[in-house]
Order: C-alpha cells, then structure tokens, then sequence
C-alpha cells in the first residue's frame, strides 16, 4: 500500500489535518474541507469518505480498512481507538424506499425523500467486516459489531453486538481503558 506524502494531504484541503497520518493514495474523498482527521489515523485502499453538511470527524489512533465507507449529510464522528474492518459502510444519510419517491443522487430533492441523522462512534469501538451502520446510530464506548451485521438502532457501552438486525449477545471486558491510559503515558 502507498502512503500520500505529508504535502499531498495538505494539498488535498481537509479540515484538519493532524500527525502521523497514512492515507492510501488509492482513497477517495469528497468535500475534504468539511473532514477534520486526528493523529496517528490510517484510511486504506479504496476507501471512500464523502462528507455532507454534518462532516466528517476522525479522532486520534483510527483505522479505516480497505473498501470502507462513511457517506452522508449528517455528521459522522469517529472518536480515539475506534477500529473500522474491510468493507464497513456508514450512512449518516437513507433514501426511502417505500416507493413513495425516487431514489438516487441523479434525482432532483423535490422528487426524494432523503432522512439525514448523525452517527457517532464512542471510543474503543471496533465495527468487524463487512458490517452497515445505518443513519442516527451511535455505538457507545468500548462497543464490538462482529462481522457482516447491520446496526440499526443505539447500542449499549461494552457489549458485543451481532447480526442482521445487531442483537446485543454478551458484556465486553473494558480492559481497554486501562490499557489506553498505560499506552498514552508512555507515549
């Protein structure tokens, strides 16, 4: 995988821009000015952040493995030490698809009915491959989504969550915590 050069993730506009950043020069991002990236982030290959009105914000210690996505108008937040497995989509933003109205970004909005709602992801949170977190969803501190789940709804802090829909299957240990503070003093 090759890594853009400092200048080159100047070049591109963000928001900000912290240190230590490795993003894929095969990474695809939309509307950079309204993307704020911490320290010590990584964005893989083929990964798309399209950031609407809400933007998109991207703590310290991330990692957005190959083909991920986070698209919508909300805003997307992503908080220190959340890890985003391959192929991990999130939707701040859903058409409606009732039938009611037509769907797509080709259509004119008088003709869409498109509901936009943020979506946070709390520290310590690992979403597991091939997973979809739908608009308005925030997953609290120290949350696990095994793989190829779709999260529809809040979950609670520490607990292991899985499936379609994401049903809450066992606690999480929050060694984590600790673990972060020992990490950070020594850093």
């Amino acid at each position: 995988m090759a890594f853009l050069e400092q200048a080159q993730l100047e070049k591109i506009g963000f928001r900000a821009l912290g240190s230590n950043v490795l993003i894929s020069d095969k990474a695809s991002f939309y509307n950079p000015e309204k993307i704020s990236i911490g320290n010590n982030v990584r964005v893989d290959d083929f990964c798309v952040l399209s950031a609407g009105e809400g933007g998109i914000e991207i703590g310290d210690y991330i990692h957005v493995a190959v083909f991920s996505s986070l698209i919508g108008a909300g805003r997307i937040k992503l908080a220190d030490f959340v890890n985003i497995s391959s192929r991990v989509s999130i939707y701040s933003s859903n058409d409606d698809y009732s039938g009611a109205t037509l769907t797509n970004p080709m259509v004119p909005d008088e003709f869409k009915n498109v509901q936009s709602a943020d979506v946070e992801l709390k520290k310590h949170v690992i979403v597991g491959a091939g997973s979809v977190i739908l608009p308005g969803v925030t997953l609290n501190e120290g949350v696990a989504v095994g793989a190829l789940s779709l999260v529809a709804k809040d979950c609670e802090e520490f607990t292991v969550y899985s499936g379609v829909p994401a049903k809450a299957l066992k606690p999480r240990k929050r060694d984590v915590k600790t673990l972060e503070h020992g990490f950070l003093k020594s850093q």
